[in-house]
């Protein structure tokens, strides 16, 4: 990401910040304590490895010329989004107002999105254009990638893995960095391609539905998504983002069951 662009990007964000810290932030959601096994790996060592691997696959992207450059428009609607959301990533972890958030877009059929450990997210553009999402439903993708950030559940998944010894191994044995293989295939997502459990999933997806709330996106978006992509699902298309959050009746009836906790804090949004 240019300099520029990127520093234009972050003022944006950071721009809200205190309006988005400060403005009812109790959380309206119920998905508990995060999980205490996380701290058995450090959390400043996995963002360093996250945004090593990062690094890399933007790397990789912009030798393919599959990266985007700043002044294209799905990128631009992209960071747009994540300036409106970023804001109210802190009342969940702290770290995130610390974090060096970054947003980008790459060229690919791969129906898929992801945020790292760290803050750096990136969107494949099949999941743009083959699921034709809006807005709202980006930010519901985006919420809900974030929110894996947020409640740190590669970091807890690792734990739970590895134990102790992950401090010791975390860059080369378990990222696998330099060994990203197929772009679009793969998306070297190695980092969040741990199976999240169910509970890791209604976690991510109700703080991203109240993340995208409060930035004023509509909440009733979260079941249109998940509707499309369950169509997508049942046509028999591959899709990468499906292998890691499978669709499912159960999971649009629990959204639909929290949307009401959450209009308040859309409609408060709509009016500022």
């Amino acid at each position: 990401m240019p300099g520029r662009a990127r520093r234009g990007f972050l003022a944006s964000a950071g721009g809200v910040l205190a309006l988005g810290c400060g403005a009812g932030a109790r959380a309206q959601v119920d998905v508990g304590q995060a999980s205490s096994a996380r701290n058995l790996v450090p959390a400043e060592q996995l963002e360093q490895a996250g945004a090593q691997q990062y690094a890399q696959l933007l790397a990789e992207a912009r030798a393919k010329k599959l990266l985007a450059g700043p002044d294209n428009a799905q990128l631009k609607r992209l960071r747009a989004i994540a300036a409106r959301i970023i804001p109210f990533a802190p009342q969940w972890n702290p770290r995130a107002a610390q974090w060096k958030w970054e947003v980008n877009l790459i060229a690919s059929k791969t129906v898929n999105a992801f945020c790292m450990p760290g803050g750096k997210i990136a969107f494949f553009s099949g999941i743009l254009e083959q699921l034709k999402l809006t807005d709202d439903e980006v930010a519901m993708v985006m919420g809900h990638e974030v929110a894996h950030a947020l409640r740190e559940h590669a970091r807890a998944q690792l734990a739970k893995r590895t134990g102790t010894g992950m401090a010791l191994s975390i860059g080369a044995q378990l990222l696998g960095l330099g060994q990203l293989g197929d772009l679009a295939a793969r998306g070297a997502t190695q980092l969040l391609s741990l199976q999240f459990s169910r509970s890791d999933e209604s976690d991510a997806d109700l703080v991203g539905l109240e993340l995208a709330a409060r930035a004023g996106y509509d909440p009733r978006a979260s079941v249109t998504l998940w509707q499309k992509m369950g169509k997508v699902e049942g046509s028999g298309n591959s899709i990468g983002f499906l292998s890691t959050h499978p669709s499912g009746p159960d999971r649009i009836a629990k959204l639909q069951a929290n949307i009401p906790r959450v209009e308040g804090l859309y409609e408060a949004a709509r009016r500022r």
